[in-house]
């Protein structure tokens, strides 16, 4: 992650978070977040890094006057938020990394499907939790309309913090219209929406969609919060975010490096204060490990001995249905089952005091084979190449980035 400031619209320096793929760059992607927030909070961050993980860099960013980016909040307007976005593009493309995608979360998604038709290199948009009408802000302070509109700003409470709204913030949300912004977007466009959001109620998911012309998508949040707080479905979203985006982003990976035929297997953390891990396997192959509750983790994906037994599994499987194929025997479906244990040397066929690991391997065999054939393939199965692994043992060589 590379921390920057480039200049917004105001011409004030805006911070900027810079998440970028460990491995190859094969598109870029900028995140607004939501009305008041700023680029840290829990859902950018989880969506950022999920994407870096499929070789999407995203730069995240505070609006003027929020976060650690400089500037006055009360002199910023809806306009000026869309013109920041702008700004961001241009600032990436400076930089040869032109975006491709545009992601906006609530008002932030507003201000996305103002700017997107400004900057010519996108490809595709998402709102996440979006009003149609950005006045729906208003509701935040409505109390405080009166006071804004007679001294020109007011300071409201936001969240539990003070903002200060000027009026031109006001007039500009009421007058501004997105509808020939959407119906003219010219780009895939993704709507993401909880049914059950208290704050921007689902009817402007609909609005949205309606306007939009194809290609369009609209997925449920279901009962995710307005903010996406959870962990849980800050990941759903991510993972929905970045499935659909592959359909129109240009992800194909470059080759892979030498020695590695199928690429590249990371782990990287995705949560620093339990054990949650991102596996990705190249751009388009994402999964997740953690521990169980009991050993402090949060049990959202298999252990990494869960992860190895799969593979040992899924390989026994691969190469019986593979031979079985080659001899064109009757073998209808094959299911692996395997367990592991720490268990005694001595309670093994191996001698000595420490504890090894033991994988129990359980295969079911269907359709009408004959006795033979059925011992045959037990036999195979032996000979699965990560079967052969575990037995032989591995050389594991290290070096540090």
């Amino acid at each position: 992650m590379e921390r920057i400031t480039f200049t917004g619209a105001l011409g004030v320096p805006l911070a900027a978070r810079l998440d970028k793929p460990e491995g190859p760059h094969l598109a870029t992607a900028i995140f607004a977040h939501c009305f008041s927030c700023s680029k840290d909070i829990a859902a950018a961050r989880r969506i950022a890094q999920r994407l870096a993980g499929m070789g999407i860099a995203v730069l995240r960013f505070d609006f003027t006057g929020l976060g650690h980016s400089g500037g006055e909040f009360e002199n910023t307007t809806f306009s000026s938020n869309a013109a920041d976005l702008s700004a961001a593009a241009r600032y990436l493309d400076n930089r040869g990394m032109e975006p491709s995608l545009l992601i906006g979360h609530s008002l932030g998604g507003a201000a996305a499907l103002k700017a997107a038709g400004d900057i010519e290199s996108l490809r595709a948009v998402v709102t996440i939790g979006a009003p149609f009408d950005p006045e729906h802000v208003t509701h935040n302070f409505a109390d405080a309309l009166p006071r804004i509109a007679a001294e020109g700003s007011a300071e409201v409470d936001l969240g539990g913090r003070p903002f200060r709204i000027g009026q031109d913030f006001v007039q500009d949300v009421i007058e501004s219209d997105l509808t020939s912004s959407i119906s003219g977007l010219r780009k895939a466009l993704l709507v993401l929406h909880a049914p059950r959001d208290s704050v921007v109620g689902v009817d402007n998911a609909a609005r949205i969609f309606r306007a939009a012309k194809h290609p369009k998508s609209f997925v449920t949040l279901d009962d995710a919060d307005h903010l996406i707080s959870r962990a849980e479905d800050a990941e759903y979203t991510a993972e929905v975010i970045a499935a659909w985006a592959g359909r129109y982003l240009d992800l194909r990976p470059p080759a892979p490096p030498p020695g590695a035929p199928e690429g590249v297997v990371r782990a990287s953390e995705a949560d620093p204060d339990g054990f949650l891990q991102d596996i990705t396997g190249g751009p388009r192959h994402h999964t997740l490990a953690d521990e169980p509750l009991a050993y402090g983790g949060t049990d959202r994906g298999m252990s990494p001995y869960g992860y190895l037994s799969a593979a040992l599994a899924s390989c026994t499987s691969m190469t019986i249905r593979m031979y079985a194929r080659r001899k064109a025997w009757p073998l209808q479906h094959v299911a692996v089952d395997v367990t592991h244990a720490k268990v005694h040397a001595q309670d093994s066929d191996l001698t000595g005091p420490n504890k090894i690991d033991r994988f129990t391997r359980s295969i079911r065999l269907d359709g009408p084979l004959n006795d033979d054939q059925r011992a045959r393939l037990l036999d195979i199965a032996d000979r699965c190449p990560v079967h052969k692994t575990l037995e032989a043992g591995a050389k594991v060589e290290t070096t540090l980035l």
